[in-house]
């Protein structure tokens, strides 16, 4: 699994580790009992403080996605909390998929969906550009 946060985006680097180590264990890339990179060597490669890693792995055990295991590393977590993320991933990209489909099949292109997407994400009515 690939960890690449983006420095411009305005999130905080370890929140972005955070997220991508929970997405690679919602979309199965990561499975209970992966290790997960090393916070020094990893540090390096991403150009970052080893402190900002160490708190995005600390965070991530603190809320029982990892383990922390003092001389071993950090693994993912075998752990209800893990299989729950994967499971509710699951499930909504089945609705995602449907949705998609109708839309498709009403004609909209897929870069008119993804600003629909993205549009109820972020509050907004697409159509007038006002929030709901």
């Amino acid at each position: 699994m690939l960890l690449r946060p983006n420095p411009s985006s305005g999130v905080p680097i370890y929140l972005q580790l955070m997220e991508q180590v929970k997405h690679g264990i919602e979309t199965g890339a990561l499975r209970p009992g992966d290790q997960l990179p090393a916070i020094r060597p990893l540090a390096e490669e991403l150009v970052v403080n080893p402190n900002t890693v160490a708190k995005a792995y600390r965070e991530l055990e603190h809320e029982g996605v990892i383990e922390l295991r003092h001389g071993a590393g950090a693994f993912v977590a075998g752990t209800a909390r893990a299989r729950k993320l994967t499971d509710r991933v699951k499930a909504g990209q089945a609705i995602v998929t449907d949705a998609v489909e109708k839309l498709r099949a009403r004609g909209l292109a897929d870069e008119e969906i993804r600003r629909l997407f993205e549009a109820k994400l972020a509050g907004l009515d697409e159509v007038g550009g006002q929030r709901e």
